[in-house]
C-alpha cells in the first residue's frame, strides 16, 4: 500500500451504528483527526466512512475515493470532481432549499441523467436529510409544485421556522424561504387584535402570529383544499386552536365585514383583485392593511399605490403608506413587494 493509500485508510459502518463505532475507536485512538467522517450512499444505504490511521481486524476497510481533511470545505463540486467532467462541474446547482429533512434541488436539463449522483452527493454533504426532491417550477392558481423524488422515500416533512412548525408535503405545496423576514415581521404584530389571513396556505404567517403575538383571534381563509389540510393539522401541532378560526373558501365569500383590526393578503399574482374584500373587512373605526403585489420594476412607485387607493376611494375610505418594502426579487425584473396602509373608513359601509 501506497503511503497516499494509507491515507485514504477509513472503515466503512452502517449510519445506524456509526456514533457507537467512533466511540470505541477514539477510545482506542485509532482514528485519524486529519480527516473529516463522511456519510457514503450506496445502493440506497447510508453508511459511516471513519478515518483510520491503521487496520482493524473485523471491519469493513476502504480506501476513501475523496477525503477531506479538517480546514478544507466539503462541497458539491468537491465530491463530484472526480466523477464528471469540467463541463458539467460548472453546471452543478449552485444552491438548494431544506425544508425539514427534505433537499429541493433544481438540475439542470443536461445534468438530468445524473440527477441520482447529484442527490447522493447532496445527502454526503446533509447525513440528516432524508429526501432529495428535484423541482421544475410552480404554475396554476394555487401555485402548485411540480417536483419529483430522486432519493428516499417521503416528500412529506415538519419545517421548524422561529419557533413555528410547518407541515407540509414540498411536492404539493410550496414554502418560499425567500418569505422568511416577512414571516418574521409578522410574528411581531397583531396584540389583542382580531386579524383576517386572507390566502393563508398552510398558516404561513397564521402560525407566527398566533405563537408569538397573543391576537384576539385569526380568521384564516384558504381556498386550496390541500392547503387548508396542512393548515388544519399545523393549526393543532403549534397548539394555536384556541387563537385560530379556519376557513376552507374562496375571500370572496369568505371575507367578513367589518370586523378587522388588520388584513393580511399575503398572496401575489391576483391580490389586487381582492382589495375589495380586503377592505371591508376593517373595522369602521379603522385598521392595517398588509397588501404583497408582485410588481415589474419600473412600477414599483406606482402601480400597487394606485390599485390601493382606487379601491380606497370606491369605498369612501381615508388610507396612509405607513411603510413598504422589498421582499425578494420574484422573477427577472419582477419584485415580490409589500405596502402597508394605516385604513379608516369615512362612512360605514352597507
Amino acid at each position: 500500500m501506497t503511503n497516499s493509500e494509507l491515507n485514504q485508510r477509513a472503515i466503512r459502518v452502517p449510519l445506524e451504528r456509526g456514533e457507537h463505532i467512533r466511540k470505541k475507536l477514539a477510545d482506542q485512538n485509532i482514528i485519524d483527526k486529519s480527516r473529516k467522517l463522511q456519510v457514503k450512499i450506496i445502493d440506497s444505504r447510508k453508511f459511516l466512512e471513519i478515518p483510520i490511521i491503521k487496520d482493524i481486524p473485523g471491519y469493513n476497510i476502504v480506501l476513501q475515493d475523496n477525503p477531506v481533511s479538517y480546514g478544507q470545505m466539503l462541497t458539491l463540486k468537491s465530491i463530484l470532481k472526480n466523477k464528471i467532467n469540467k463541463s458539467e462541474l460548472d453546471e452543478l446547482p449552485r444552491g438548494w432549499q431544506i425544508l425539514g429533512d427534505i433537499i429541493i434541488v433544481s438540475i439542470s436539463d443536461t445534468l438530468s441523467y445524473k440527477k441520482e449522483l447529484i442527490a447522493d452527493s447532496l445527502l454526503q454533504l446533509y447525513p440528516k436529510i432524508k429526501s432529495v426532491v428535484q423541482d421544475f417550477g410552480i404554475s396554476g392558481q394555487y401555485r402548485v409544485p411540480s417536483r419529483t423524488l430522486i432519493r428516499g422515500t417521503k416528500t412529506e416533512t415538519i419545517h421548524k421556522e422561529n419557533e413555528c412548525y410547518y407541515k407540509l408535503d414540498v411536492t404539493k405545496i410550496m414554502f418560499s424561504k425567500g418569505n422568511m423576514h416577512e414571516r418574521k415581521l409578522m410574528a411581531n404584530i397583531g396584540y389583542n387584535e382580531t386579524i383576517v389571513d386572507m390566502f393563508a396556505g398552510i398558516g404561513y404567517f397564521t402560525l407566527q402570529i398566533a405563537k408569538h403575538s397573543k391576537p384576539k383571534q385569526i380568521i384564516a381563509i384558504e381556498i386550496n383544499p390541500v392547503s387548508f389540510k396542512y393548515l388544519l393539522e399545523n393549526i393543532e401541532l403549534n397548539q394555536v386552536q384556541d387563537k385560530v378560526i379556519p376557513i376552507n373558501d374562496d375571500c370572496s365569500n369568505a371575507a367578513p365585514v367589518g370586523i378587522a383590526d388588520r388584513v393580511i393578503m399575503g398572496y401575489v399574482g391576483i391580490t389586487h383583485e381582492y382589495l375589495i374584500y380586503a377592505l371591508k373587512s376593517i373595522k369602521n373605526s379603522g385598521g392595517i392593511l398588509h397588501y404583497h403585489e408582485t410588481v415589474p420594476e419600473p412600477l414599483i412607485e406606482t402601480r400597487p399605490v394606485e390599485r390601493v387607493k382606487d379601491v380606497a376611494q370606491e369605498l369612501n375610505l381615508d388610507i396612509e403608506l405607513i411603510s413598504k418594502r422589498k421582499v425578494k426579487k420574484y422573477s427577472p425584473g419582477i419584485w415580490h413587494t409589500v405596502f402597508d396602509y394605516k385604513v379608516k373608513t369615512k362612512n360605514k359601509i352597507q
